[in-house]
């Protein structure tokens, strides 16, 4: 190395190598172009060992001097020998640029200015030769893009460009090797690092040798970052490149959609708006083009598809709600990766969404499977059913009937049937307000969806042992109101108006009546539907002091108006046949006997008993009738042999033991008076108890009162009328 010196030092003149170190950039100038004329000498003469020392000389005494000014005549020295070296540079490239580069990072910005250009000027002489370098110069670059010294900037700024050129213009640039140290550096959040990058990105992949779509997984994510940043330029540059890419994608024949979709997917859940919107643009796209490509990846895709049809955005709710439609309308096969399983998992998940829109879409998902792969959704049934029957209480009517469409179609299978129903009579019971607020709506689908008979025979059964007596009367008095005014169910109020004649007709009402038992006026509106008046006549009979009670009057309340409506009105008009219809008219009596006189439903039900036409009565009913008193109809007809409906002969009709069925109805009101009774008994024991507790309280505070009184009070006297005063 001494040898070296010695050899560099003869050739460069002392008060050369003065100048270089000069503190005046004109005089390191001239010495550099002194040493530039000095190495073109030793170029033509073929002497390299001269020109390997003199760089050596630049790079050991200057370069890598601590002192500021040598270092920077060794920059502008090395430069120099570059352009002196001309076509032989590329032989000497090993030794300069490296010392160059690692001058990018010198403390004193005025060296790390003068190593851009040295760079600068090296590369304008070598060109192609300096793709070598390309990595470590790319990295260089990219931490200067962000230096703390404008002047430093702007000399890298022009540098960069230049080197963008070289790139554009080499064939021995290689993208594999660059990428990695792309996708390292994508996450930086500077934003001068930031309009680098998109610019490299950019500027490679219009270079048609280039390959960059096929690197695009690598530095998606990156981009996709950069739509959040707080400059709008970086912004509209990173929209610029993903919307090149995109159309690059749609005309390509070949794209890796799996591993840009699981970004995709990622971005879509972005709190920025821009980044959403351009995530499930995109998506949409993908789920398009994919084809066979995404089928492993629609879970994925659905999961992000489905929050952003519920976006605060329109713009992404439109996009959203096209590419759901999309992705619902393909048939993909589960035996080529498409894993119902995990659609069905996302699908439950986003059933607890805060948002509607979501809930229904994901509901829709469950009910197109169902459709299309029940076998393969009902092996999964017990990963969905717990979620669906709680569905069920949704504060939406539009996503509870959904939930009951998907309810429906799994309860076609009997087992399921079973489940569904044992679970809403649960839910109606630790929920009451659920049966209140969507109890009508719940059962009346039902019986649109899965048949009326069934789902009322299903229900009646359950609540028929149900333990919790007061959740019983409720529970079948809601269910007879809907029986009883539900368009739905007309054709099963059909059924059971031919109870006495019809063998369908009889079951129902048997299989009704046993759970009916729990509410005595549930019981009458059945008989009264099913034309059973004689046991409608009975069973008022049979009721006590105890079952007359408030909610007793406000069920008979509503009763007595429904007889107002059309769906009585076969019972109205059979009252212009009193003498066929004896039961009824007992019935219809026991009820407003029943009523407090001056209620509004006592003055509807007198009223429509007196509406009665007197023709309606045979000659010697009318002759014994005093001025057509409707109090005296039941007297006079009470002689007569007239047939009717409800007249069970005794015991028995079409089959209905009707003595047995009243001794049900009975035992069952026996059962709930009992419940009562001790329902009061254990509020008057806790009365009694928190009553005791009261008293104690208040003698202990008498007590401390009076122990307070004796302690302030003034002495007795002896005195015996003193003495009886005090006994006093």
């Amino acid at each position: 190395m001494a040898d070296a010196l010695t050899v560099a030092l003869t050739v460069i003149p002392a008060a050369v190598l003065r100048n270089l170190a000069d503190k005046l950039y004109e005089k390191r100038k001239n010495a550099a172009l002194e040493v530039e004329g000095l190495v073109k000498q030793l170029t033509a003469a073929a002497d390299h060992e001269k020109i390997t020392a003199v760089i050596n000389l630049l790079i050991t005494d200057y370069t890598f001097s601590p002192q500021a000014n040598q270092r920077k005549g060794g920059l502008i020295g090395l430069a120099a020998a570059t352009v002196g070296l001309s076509n032989e540079a590329s032989q000497h490239l090993e030794q300069i640029v490296p010392p160059v580069i690692k001058s990018f990072g010198d403390q004193d910005s005025r060296v790390r200015y003068y190593a851009c250009e040295a760079l600068y000027n090296i590369a304008k002489v070598v060109r192609g030769e300096f793709i070598v370098f390309f990595n470590q110069i790319f990295d260089a670059l990219c931490k200067l893009s962000a230096d703390s010294d404008a002047n430093v900037q702007s000399a890298a700024h022009l540098l960069d460009r230049l080197v963008k050129d070289i790139v554009t213009e080499s064939d021995q640039f290689s993208i594999e090797e660059f990428i990695p140290l792309l996708r390292e550096r994508m996450n930086v959040l500077n934003p001068y690092v930031r309009q680098f990058l998109v610019g490299w990105i950019t500027v490679l992949d219009s270079v048609p040798d280039i390959d960059m779509l096929g690197f695009l997984p690598d530095f998606l994510d990156g981009l996709f970052n950069m739509l959040s940043d707080s400059s709008h330029e970086i912004r509209q540059q990173a929209d610029s490149a993903l919307s090149e890419f995109l159309q690059e994608i749609k005309n390509s024949p070949s794209v890796d959609y799996g591993r840009m979709a699981e970004i995709l997917v990622e971005r879509a859940g972005s709190p920025d708006e821009f980044t959403r919107l351009t995530a499930i643009t995109w998506i949409n796209e993908f789920v398009k083009l994919g084809g066979d490509q995404l089928v492993p990846y629609y879970a994925d895709i659905l999961g992000a598809i489905l929050p952003c049809i519920s976006d605060k955005e329109e713009k992404i709710r439109v996009v959203a709600r096209e590419t759901n439609e999309e992705l619902r309308a393909i048939r993909a096969d589960p035996a080529e990766a498409f894993d119902i399983g995990a659609i069905l998992s996302v699908a439950r998940r986003q059933l607890s969404s805060e948002y509607e829109a979501t809930r229904i879409e994901a509901l829709h998902w469950i009910s197109t499977l169902l459709n299309r792969y029940r076998a393969e959704v009902l092996t999964f049934l017990d990963d969905i059913f717990d979620t669906l029957l709680k569905a069920l209480s949704d504060s939406s009517n539009e996503v509870v009937l959904l939930v009951l469409d998907v309810h429906a179609c799994i309860a076609e299978d009997p087992q399921h049937f079973r489940q569904l129903v044992v679970f809403l009579v649960h839910n109606f019971r630790v929920d009451n307000s659920l049966l209140e607020r969507r109890g009508a709506l719940i059962i009346r689908r039902l019986c649109v969806l899965l048949n009326a008979e069934r789902v009322y025979r299903e229900l009646s059964t359950i609540l028929e042992a149900e333990s919790d007596l007061d959740f019983a009367s409720v529970m079948v008095q809601a269910l007879n109101l809907i029986l009883l005014t539900s368009l739905e169910l007309s054709e099963l109020r059909d059924l059971l108006k031919g109870s006495l004649i019809n063998p369908a007709g009889k079951d129902l009402y048997v299989s009704l009546y046993a759970s009916w038992c729990h509410s005595p006026m549930a019981i009458i509106s059945l008989c009264l539907l099913a034309q059973t008046y004689q046991h409608a006549s009975a069973v008022i009979r049979s009721l006590v002091e105890e079952d007359i009670n408030v909610k007793f009057l406000v069920q008979l309340d509503k009763l007595v108006r429904l007889l107002e409506t059309p769906i009585f009105s076969y019972l109205r008009l059979q009252l212009l046949e009193p003498g066929k219809h004896v039961w009824l008219f007992k019935a219809l009596y026991g009820l407003l006997m029943l009523l407090p006189q001056q209620s509004a439903a006592f003055k509807i039900l007198k009223t429509r008993l007196k509406a009665v036409p007197s023709y309606s009565f045979n000659g010697e009913q009318l002759n014994r009738t005093s001025s057509g008193d409707p109090y005296h109809i039941l007297h006079q007809m009470s002689g007569s042999h007239a047939n009717e409906d409800g007249f069970d002969d005794g015991k028995s009709r079409n089959g209905i033991n009707f003595a047995a069925r009243l001794q049900q109805f009975e035992k069952m009101q026996y059962q709930h008076r009992m419940h009562a009774k001790a329902q009061a008994q254990l509020r008057n024991n806790s009365g009694s108890l928190s009553k005791e507790g009261s008293q104690s309280q208040r003698q202990e505070e008498e007590q401390r009162r009076s122990q307070s009184s004796d302690l302030n009070a003034p002495p007795l006297r002896s005195s015996k009328k003193g003495s009886g005063q005090q006994q006093l």
